[in-house]
């Protein structure tokens, strides 16, 4: 947690006397994927390691909803190409409530986020603009616009129109880029010309002139205070937003600029691209905290240093994560880097994964009918059994999550169920024989059998019968969850109720 303890020691060095203020800030222009929990989770463990420190600090949410819709998500009707430009406070949901597309955007979000335990406050943009919060701002920029255009020409290093303006207007509900003519401090007016040349008048003060994104972001750091703020790397690159922010901050605003945290992207495994609210390549936050415990998300996220890019993988990388994080909580020797990674994950909560490996949890889970308590006896017939008696609680709340896994994000190989019927004429008279062979060892086998002891017993029938090894697995997979393949046999055999599975080998249910 290097990282962490750095981005705090710079702040402290800063000297900040009063609250420290943290920004997050995203616009809700599509469905919130889990590429959102970087910054998120970010902020919040600046916030509580600062807390730890003994200093006041608090997490803001900036909501860019004042945001022109720039482009049509793939999950929206191509008829959404007509709000094109239109501020997302004020097109209408997708679902015909009377709600905005910014609110319908925002609900999964903010509930994913208390899920997480992020404790931030969500500061509307439409709602500061309209109440004239970015009035000082707008006028500091348009009184010292040729100081705006030679930062933004010096440090983005590219040529600006001489008719360049650095705000957009509402005309009949839409942003629309206009040719700056003048302000009028005292009537909070701003003229411009419109599309055919004429000149026109407009109040700064109601919402309906917004800062181009350039201007936008220094003058909430300005107005709000903001003294950290992590963004996505594409913003920290050189002569880029945050760039152009910290010279607009010095030689406009007079300010200091925000102690920077730039962050490498959340990808899904095997993707080089960024995921994408408009592209739909993202997997929605609101279905990551509802298949992973909320530690194991935060885990995921703040265990890397922010510049270093993180890749997810539902299938395989699940079962490394859960069960890489589970060694890291049952580890002896914790170093204080892994003790605050651990308090920072589980944010104060009881943790709930448990010590039985993840593939076991979802094949006993599976085995017992999907049966939480059922799960637990299945587990304590297994080399984990010891563990259900102290952590019985804690398991049956993680199969929770195993379901919601199941469900969503498991490959088909992985799952099963046993079947309640056998149709007997489905297997041949070899077939049938190795079953009955197997059933008469397995209902003389101690009570103590173990995955081993059932796979030698397979083995052992190999030179009795005719079937090929192969034949012999796929043989049992089929008479006991109707497919070709399954988990290990041996010890997904001595998971199953001995008498449930003497009973189907011999054909009897």
């Amino acid at each position: 947690m290097q990282w962490l303890n750095k981005v705090i020691d710079q702040l402290v060095a800063r000297g900040i006397e009063r609250e420290i203020i943290i920004e997050s800030g995203i616009s809700p222009s599509g469905s919130y994927h889990m590429g959102y929990l970087r910054e998120i989770l970010i902020c919040d463990a600046i916030l509580l390691a600062l807390r730890a420190r003994g200093h006041k600090a608090r997490h803001i949410h900036f909501v860019d909803d004042q945001d022109g819709f720039r482009k049509v998500p793939s999950n929206l009707p191509a008829e959404y190409e007509k709000y094109l430009g239109m501020p997302l406070c004020d097109m209408p949901a997708p679902d015909g409530s009377d709600q905005s597309y910014a609110d319908y955007a925002l609900i999964d979000f903010l509930s994913s986020v208390k899920k997480l335990g992020v404790d931030f406050e969500p500061i509307r943009s439409h709602e500061q603009y309209r109440a004239g919060f970015f009035v000082p701002a707008i006028e500091q920029v348009l009184e010292n616009i040729d100081a705006v255009k030679k930062v933004l020409e010096d440090i983005a290093g590219r040529k600006l129109k001489d008719d360049w303006s650095p705000i957009q207007v509402n005309e009949d509900g839409y942003l629309k880029k206009r040719p700056f003519v003048g302000i009028n401090l005292d009537t909070k007016t701003v003229q411009y010309r419109d599309k055919d040349g004429a000149e026109q008048t407009i109040s700064y003060s109601s919402g309906d002139v917004k800062l181009d994104w350039r201007l936008d972001w220094p003058a909430r750091w300005w107005l709000m205070k903001v003294d950290v703020e992590p963004f996505g790397r594409d913003h920290g690159t050189k002569g880029g937003s945050y760039d152009t922010g910290r010279g607009l901050l010095k030689s406009v605003f007079h300010s200091d600029a925000p102690t920077p945290v730039p962050y490498d992207f959340i990808n899904r495994a095997g993707d080089t691209k960024k995921m994408s609210a408009s592209k739909g390549n993202g997997i929605l936050m609101s279905e990551v905290v509802s298949v992973l415990p909320v530690e194991v998300v935060r885990y995921f996220v703040l265990r890397s240093e922010p510049g270093k890019a993180l890749f997810f993988d539902p299938i395989d990388g699940v079962i490394r994560l859960v069960d890489e994080y589970a060694e890291l909580l049952a580890k002896p020797d914790k170093s204080a880097g892994e003790e605050l990674l651990i308090q920072l994950s589980t944010n104060g909560l009881e943790s709930i994964v448990s010590s039985v490996p993840f593939s076991h949890l979802v094949t006993s889970y599976q085995a017992s009918l999907k049966d939480p308590a059922a799960t637990l006896d299945v587990i304590k017939r297994s080399e984990y059994g010891g563990i259900v008696d102290d952590q019985s609680d804690i398991i049956k709340k993680e199969l929770a999550y195993i379901d919601q896994w199941l469900e969503k994000w498991a490959p088909e190989d992985v799952k099963f169920s046993l079947q309640e019927t056998v149709d007997s004429s489905k297997f041949n008279d070899t077939q049938k024989n190795f079953m009955l062979m197997l059933a008469e060892k397995i209902s003389q086998a101690p009570e103590n059998a173990d995955g081993t002891w059932f796979h030698q017993a397979i083995y052992e029938l190999k030179d009795e019968t005719d079937l090929a090894p192969k034949e012999l697995f796929t043989t049992l997979y089929q008479a006991i969850i109707g497919k070709d393949s399954g988990p290990r046999a041996g010890w997904f055999l001595s998971l199953l109720p001995r008498d449930w599975l003497v009973s189907r080998l011999r054909l009897e249910s």
